[in-house]
């Protein structure tokens, strides 16, 4: 560590002393050799960022489709057999807002940009096709398929229905 010598000095005679603080010449030689061993062995212990690799592109040629139509909305979900998300859009992600969400059109657009980029992404061609809802796009998003060469092997409709129904009223007092 550099030392430093404190020097007083005096420019006027009428004004106080003031301590300046100078700091001293260190010498390297002075400087014990095993000092500056340890200096560079700490600087090159410090471990250097690995070069990244590339991450290996995922090849899914078939997996599911969900299509999931309401009527103010239509998401479209690319998915590999066991579940695993490939590719979602939705018609609202796709800029259309408010009631127009809802639309065939919207759907097929929706469809369209989830397909293309689980084509160009995964070499998608051949899809289990998985329908919910009620809504104007189950239609439209299964046709977006066949014209972007996705081979539709079997379209499901998986929309929930109730069995038993809701409870009923309790009985009237009389």
């Amino acid at each position: 560590m550099a030392e430093e010598e404190i020097k007083p000095t005096t420019d006027n005679k009428d004004e106080a002393a003031v301590a300046v603080v100078e700091p001293k010449a260190v010498d390297k030689s002075a400087e014990p050799e095993a000092a500056r061993q340890a200096d560079k062995a700490e600087t090159a212990a410090t471990p250097k960022a690995a070069p990244k690799r590339k991450k290996a592109k995922r090849n899914v040629p078939s997996g599911q489709v969900h299509v999931l139509a309401t009527f103010n909305n239509t998401i479209v979900t690319f998915t590999d057999n066991g579940g695993n998300v490939l590719t979602t859009c939705s018609a609202g992600a796709c800029g259309f807002r408010g009631s127009k969400k809802g639309t065939a059109y919207a759907a097929q657009v929706a469809a369209e940009r989830a397909a293309q980029a689980a084509k160009q992404q995964y070499g998608f061609s051949k899809a289990d096709v998985l329908i919910k809802g009620i809504g104007l796009g189950r239609d439209a998003a299964v046709r977006v398929l066949g014209t972007l060469d996705i081979a539709v092997e079997s379209i499901r409709d998986v929309t929930g229905v109730p069995h038993g129904g809701v409870r009923p009223r309790k009985a009237r007092r009389i």
